[in-house]
């Protein structure tokens, strides 16, 4: 069945609602943060707008380590007001989000010489840990004696070992979490669009604001009451923005999980730092660094060395395994956007996120993690509606009388059962053109990246990725009428967005699984 590329793309009738009256409030970013304050504006009842340059979860809410938690690191650190802020907040993601937060159970071992992290005040820190929770938790923290630590864990390192603790938090998808909150934006009454670049801003009565449709090269104008940089890493780039940052990069590698057979999350550390090996379906996720970055924002490439790093660490820790480059399916590097610090390593600075109004009508919301996305909406959008309260009472502004509900973003699951079976979850969707027709039907899915990356996922998870990305191709150029040139060009797209190499394409039909593994790993870090 043929499909209209306009009614697909949903783009004519979201750049028609940025233009026909004023937005109370405009949305510039398309993480999970953004996706988080749309969402919340728009149950609240502003008419509310949210642009994105890339495609939603570009950046740093696709490339996380994708765990909804409370943080241990950061109660060794005593940053006590953070966990427990975290704690509650990953309850409250799996009561609004059930398919997208699976509780997960961590192995926290120790072993004999390390100072960092011993086993005595692990025992107090996981007690405190289900406390900060007020009882809520996923499960029940225990300690683990030798003995009982590899039975729970077989290919652990055995010398030296002390014993361990097992406790809990939650698993998710990151990009999907924000996919999933922006389509609860969109049913109540947000405007959305991808590809279309904030340009510049300059205030009156209202923002004036131009963006600008990256899939035309049209520029449009609009006016908002209030506007939001929400932009993550891009954050102190914005005009208007005050916010300074501190960028540091992580990097993850996914292996078949056949090569180390865990069902609970391991905890590996490498002095103060803390690594993960998470179970993820058939595959095992290892990472994540922790680096200073200053490279480009808009392509943070996999580093040799950090793979080299990664390994190591997980060849340490489970010494039989062998772990090798061979061994790697896949990998993605991401940024955090930290509140500028520059004291301390990267590992140390503050997961804290914050909320500024450096001038009249303009938030600047940045830092954070993931886990707490929803809280960092509640509270700005808390501060704009008392704004735009006080405005309305002084100025008399139309809609000066309109009442603006409280928040209910922690109480109304984002979306039914039925709106997400087949097509949102921790795994990756069944392989089919009705998949692929829903996420350009109902997800603003554009390019094949969007789909292969982002919306299911399928390029990290399958080893055969570049092959799958040739049959969705063919779907995508049905579904949106794609002419042959048109898709050339969008395999193009997606392995250059993937690091391939163009003339190793067919590298990755030949020779054995584990050598097509090796070198797909060596087009991401050399590239």
């Amino acid at each position: 069945m043929k499909s209209d590329p306009a009614k697909l793309t949903q783009r004519p009738k979201a750049l028609q609602f940025f233009q026909e009256s004023p937005l109370d409030l405009l949305v510039v970013g398309g993480g999970i943060v953004g996706a988080g304050v749309v969402r919340d504006a728009a149950m609240r009842g502003l008419r509310v707008g949210l642009v994105e340059q890339h495609d939603f979860a570009f950046g740093t809410s696709s490339r996380s380590s994708r765990l909804l938690h409370g943080g241990m690191r950061y109660l060794a650190q005593g940053r006590i007001g953070l966990v427990r802020e975290s704690s509650v907040e990953k309850t409250i993601v799996q009561h609004i989000a059930t398919h997208l937060a699976e509780p997960l159970a961590f192995v926290f071992p120790t072993f004999k010489g390390n100072r960092d992290w011993k086993l005595w005040q692990l025992k107090i820190g996981v007690k405190i840990y289900d406390f900060l929770c007020s009882g809520r938790n996923f499960g029940k923290s225990t300690w683990l004696d030798r003995d009982e630590t590899l039975q729970k864990v077989p290919p652990l390192r055995r010398e030296g070992l002390n014993g361990s603790v097992r406790y809990f938090d939650a698993f998710t998808n990151d990009a999907r979490l924000v996919l999933d909150t922006l389509r609860s934006a969109a049913k109540n009454g947000a405007g959305l669009l991808n590809y279309c670049r904030f340009k510049t801003a300059s205030r009156n009565e209202l923002w004036d604001c131009e963006i600008e449709d990256l899939l035309s090269a049209e520029t449009y104008q609009l006016q908002a009451r209030a506007v939001v940089n929400a932009t993550g890493p891009w954050a102190d780039g914005l005009p208007h923005s005050q916010v300074k940052l501190r960028l540091t990069r992580g990097i993850h590698l996914v292996i078949d999980r056949k090569r180390l057979p865990l069902t609970d999350t391991v905890v590996m550390t490498e002095g103060k730092r803390i690594l993960f090996a998470i179970p993820w379906g058939e595959r095992l996720i290892l990472g994540t660094t922790d680096t200073d970055y200053n490279g480009s924002l808009d392509h943070v490439r996999v580093e040799a060395a950090d793979v080299v790093y990664v390994l190591d660490i997980a060849k340490r820790h489970f010494p039989e395994v062998s772990l090798s480059v061979k061994d790697v399916i896949s990998s993605w590097a991401g940024l955090r956007p930290l509140i500028a610090d520059s004291h301390g390593k990267p590992s140390e600075i503050s997961r804290s996120h914050q909320i500024d109004n450096p001038e009249p009508g303009w938030w600047d919301v940045a830092g954070g993690k993931l886990t707490t996305y929803r809280l960092m909406a509640e509270q700005t959008i808390d501060r704009i509606v008392k704004w735009l309260n006080e405005l309305n009472r002084l100025n008399r502004l139309n809609g000066s009388n309109r009442q603006f509900p409280s928040c209910r973003t922690a109480k109304e699951v984002l979306l039914t059962p039925s709106e997400v079976e087949g097509v949102s979850g921790i795994l990756p969707p069944e392989f089919r053109r009705e998949t692929v027709e829903h996420y350009c039907a109902n997800e603003w899915a554009i390019h094949l990246e969007d789909v292969m990356v982002r919306r299911t996922r399928w390029h990290y998870y399958f080893a055969n990725a570049p092959q799958m990305a040739q049959q969705v191709a063919d779907w995508m150029s049905d579904l949106l009428r794609w002419p042959e040139a048109i898709r050339a060009a969008e395999i193009e797209r997606y392995f250059h967005a993937v690091n391939f190499a163009k003339s190793s394409e067919t590298s990755h039909f030949s020779g054995t699984a584990e050598n097509a593994a090796s070198r797909r790993v060596r087009d991401e870090v050399h590239r």
